[in-house]
């Protein structure tokens, strides 16, 4: 059976290690984290493996996922090419959703195969992430060899795996931040509003909870373009205007939120589309 090391103890590797180890894909070779003890925790967690606190202390191993925070990645990878580059060459796969391949640079110059795989599910608890794991999409790019092996792994603990056009990792992770971030951001502007407008604190909990649950239940049963309501939408161009002038004298960069957002709202109303092309 072939091995994993994993460099970065935290949520999503030690929830992937968990899986792979519970389904028997992969041996666990070595676990590294910058502190030790973390290492041993998600060694414990994992149910397999050996903790070190030095990447220098890894033995060799047929993959190696980077799971470390994006701002470290290029740094483990030119520290591991630097350390490896006499090895037989392996595979490493890092986990980010807003940096591609080229962060593993230092890897594919000593005749290594590397991907990014991004699962697109919150890792707040392991404990609970390796239970909602499954039918988790998984979107990959990078080279063929590296990509075919790691969603073969990740497709045998539950993944659904799919490729992201090359030079479009941004892109497909800006979507994610607008499809899940800034829905609360959007219902935080809600709540302030409504407290400015002088609306009963209970009122406003149950008005966000009662707008907030219809609006999602009918994207997912509708679609976006028809589960679209609202002035911008009926082309009422004057109670737009309205509440733009309202919102711009409550703070002014919410007016410019709700104006794109309302010439958005008016371009899938008229064409299904947001995008003006």
């Amino acid at each position: 059976m072939a091995t994993l090391n994993i460099i970065g103890a935290g949520r999503v590797g030690a929830t992937l290690g968990n899986l792979i180890v519970a389904n028997r894909v992969l041996e666990i070779g070595d676990v590294c984290d910058r502190d030790a003890a973390h290492a041993a925790q998600a060694v414990d967690f994992i149910g397999a493996g050996s903790a070190t606190g030095d990447i220098a202390a890894m033995r060799p191993a047929d993959i190696w996922l980077l799971s470390v925070p994006d701002m470290r990645i290029a740094d483990v990878a030119d520290a591991l090419a630097k350390l490896r580059k006499d090895d037989a060459p392996s595979i490493a796969v890092h986990c980010s959703g807003a940096l591609d391949t080229d962060t593993l640079a230092s890897l594919r110059a000593i005749g290594w195969s590397v991907a990014s795989a991004h699962p697109m599910l919150s890792f707040a608890n392991p404990g609970t992430a390796v239970f909602q794991f499954e039918g988790t999409p998984c979107g990959f790019e990078g080279d063929p060899s590296a990509r075919a092996a790691w969603s073969g792994i990740l497709e045998a603990i539950g993944a659904r795996c799919f490729d992201i056009e090359p030079g479009s990792k941004a892109l497909y992770h800006a979507a994610a931040v607008v499809a899940s971030n800034f829905l609360p951001v959007l219902a935080a502007m809600s709540v302030e509003m409504w407290q400015a407008a002088g609306i009963p604190p209970p009122l406003i909990e149950d008005m966000m909870h009662t707008l907030s649950r219809n609006a999602v239940a009918n994207v997912v049963s509708l679609g976006p373009k028809d589960a679209l309501t609202g002035p911008a939408a009926r082309g009422d161009r004057a109670v737009v205007e309205a509440q733009s002038q309202a919102m711009g004298a409550w703070d002014a960069v919410s007016r410019e939120a709700y104006d794109a957002l309302s010439t958005l709202a008016a371009r899938l109303a008229s064409t299904g589309k947001v995008r003006d092309a």
